[in-house]
């Protein structure tokens, strides 16, 4: 169980771009006996795959989008500064075959 820790903790590293020499570190600090950037690389593989194959998957059948997004847009009305909330939404229907 801890191996499996570790070895999201050096993926979550490399995702987040932190080097290798940094995550060497950081498995050091955590007690282990220190990463290589091979080893980095092959434990990062594991993940290219993943990602790889939800990319290439067949998308089929229907997908209700929903798309929502919020933002505060600092205004100037009468004078006064305000940071009112924009919301906006957006819905799609597709089918794909």
């Amino acid at each position: 169980m801890a191996e499996t820790a570790l070895t999201a903790v050096i993926q979550e590293a490399d995702i987040q771009g932190i080097p290798t020499r940094s995550v060497d570190d950081l498995v050091q600090a955590m007690g282990g006996t220190g990463v290589s950037k091979s080893q980095v690389s092959r434990l990062c593989q594991e993940i290219d795959e993943r990602v790889g194959a939800f990319l290439d998957r067949a998308i089929e059948g229907a997908w209700p989008y929903l798309w929502i997004d919020a933002a505060y847009v600092t205004v100037s009305q009468v004078g006064r500064i305000q940071d009112p909330r924009c919301t906006r939404a957006m819905g799609a229907r597709s089918r794909w075959r």
